[in-house]
């Protein structure tokens, strides 16, 4: 057969594959699935977006952009079908603008105080045959109820966090906030995908960026739960690439990702990758503190409590400060007593920390981002599959697709363990840390892949590309 019939039946195979996950991801969010059903069609779309990147491979090089972008487009809508399925988080994100729109800080206050009641919107606080009728809105001591979660505590979420819900509240009807933060996830994800497909196209394989664009878990947490990670995400991925020629700069775009979401505080080591000069080192750390300490500085001037809101509280929750709850700690927890699993995982996450500073890729510090994130992942279980948005993006940024597990991971563990108990977090985890192990095994072995490559990111080469990137550049020495 003609290689021109073999490219074009490769880009028809990718296409059908991306029908197909848009079709599953369209029946899993507007359907009424949930516990055991909803995690059985998403691990289908999982497989499907595998057999999609897979298909990719094939496809010639000047199809890769638009297909990624199409695909992108097609899956982050399916986000928008249908309200919030298995996360009220951003009906606390519409509160939180609901509260800075009428000038009150939103760490000032919990959404059942009564200083509140006149903001209280029907739509988030329904009335009683409402409530009634509906076994998954939380009570209020005064005998109302919300569709906000821990609504007798203050907000966790981060000043430049406040800032986008005060965005979307200015920016949308009073009667459609939640799809505006439904429209805004769907926003940001694409661009993420935009900024992945102008990096890689430079530096690396173009289709990597189909890791993030076409992943089950961007429409899912990042559009249809609207979750603030993918601001962060966006943010991060910016800093990474940034800091690699203008470290003040990318160290400023880092402060607001964690000023965003405090997980991209992961990313630090890897910002300082093979870093010498202690200049360089305090030029980047030093703007990431200044920019953090600047966004957080108005809302400590205008707030009467702790900005903190209840961030002690919910690690306490979460069973962080306690190896014995909530399933965290998981794998340390197999071959430790429980006292010792958290300084185990400090001491593991800064001995990873200390060898990515060291002896990292300062011209790809996201390679070394993505082993400090996925270790703490791997250290710490954590319990909500969101927080894995960031080590997506990483995935595609360096392409070692099988830290794609750990990510994977936590959307098992968020929607097993109500069902099936807290040991299901050792088995997703434990099952991701042998993949990751598996993977950087197959990387050591001499000749098993090139420089910079993957095994799912490694692609034909078409006549004329021999020496080059898929862009057309030549490749660095």
């Amino acid at each position: 057969m003609p290689r021109v019939s073999l490219l074009t039946r490769a880009v028809l195979v990718t296409s059908l594959v991306l029908a197909a996950l848009t079709t599953a991801l369209l029946a899993l969010l507007d359907g009424h699935t949930t516990g055991v059903g909803f995690l059985t069609g998403y691990a289908a779309a999982w497989g499907l977006f595998a057999v999609a990147v897979l298909a990719l491979r094939r496809a010639p090089v000047r199809a890769v952009v638009p297909l990624v972008l199409a695909g992108a487009v097609a899956v982050a809508v399916t986000g928008l079908v249908a309200p919030p399925r298995t996360s009220t988080d951003s009906y606390r994100y519409a509160w939180d603008g609901r509260v800075q729109a009428a000038g009150i800080s939103p760490y000032d206050h919990a959404p059942g105080d009564a200083e509140l009641a006149g903001l209280r919107d029907p739509w988030l606080f329904p009335d009683r045959g409402a409530c009634a009728r509906s076994g998954g809105l939380a009570g209020l001591a005064d005998g109302l109820c919300t569709r906000i979660n821990r609504p007798a505590v203050h907000t966790i979420y981060p000043p430049v966090a406040e800032g986008w819900f005060l965005l979307l509240h200015a920016a949308s009807p009073s009667d459609a906030r939640h799809k505006a933060l439904q429209i805004g996830g769907a926003a940001l994800s694409l661009a993420v995908t935009a900024l992945l497909l102008l990096v890689l196209r430079r530096r690396g394989d173009p289709r990597r960026a189909a890791w993030w664009a076409w992943c089950p878990a961007v429409p899912v947490e990042g559009v249809n739960n609207a979750h603030v990670d993918v601001l962060a995400v966006l943010l991060s991925v910016a800093a990474l690439v940034v800091v690699v020629r203008r470290r003040a700069v990318g160290g400023a775009l880092l402060g607001l990702a964690i000023a965003a979401k405090l997980l991209p505080m992961l990313l630090v080591p890897g910002a300082l990758s093979g870093v010498r000069s202690p200049r360089t080192a305090f030029t980047v750390l030093g703007t990431t503190a200044a920019t953090v300490t600047a966004v957080y500085l108005p809302y400590v001037l205008l707030s009467h409590g702790s900005v903190l809101g209840y961030l002690g509280g919910y690690a306490e929750e979460e069973g962080y400060d306690d190896a014995g709850a909530g399933g965290r700690y998981a794998l340390l927890r197999l071959v430790l007593p429980d006292a010792w699993a958290l300084p185990a995982a400090l001491l593991g996450l800064a001995a990873v920390s200390a060898l990515v500073v060291l002896r990292g890729d300062a011209e790809r510090p996201w390679r070394g981002a993505l082993v400090t994130t996925g270790t703490a992942f791997l250290l710490l279980t954590p319990g909500y599959s969101w927080y894995a948005l960031l080590l997506v993006a990483l995935v595609a940024l360096d392409g070692r697709w099988e830290w794609s597990c750990v990510a994977l991971a936590g959307a098992v563990a968020y929607l097993s363990v109500p069902v099936a108990g807290a040991g299901v977090v050792t088995a997703a985890y434990g099952t991701a840390a042998l993949a990751v192990c598996a993977g950087a095994w197959r990387r050591r072995r001499p000749g098993a892949y090139g420089p910079d490559s993957s095994s799912l990111s490694a692609e034909p080469r078409e006549p004329g590309m021999v020496g080059k990137t898929p862009s057309g550049a030549r490749i660095e020495p």
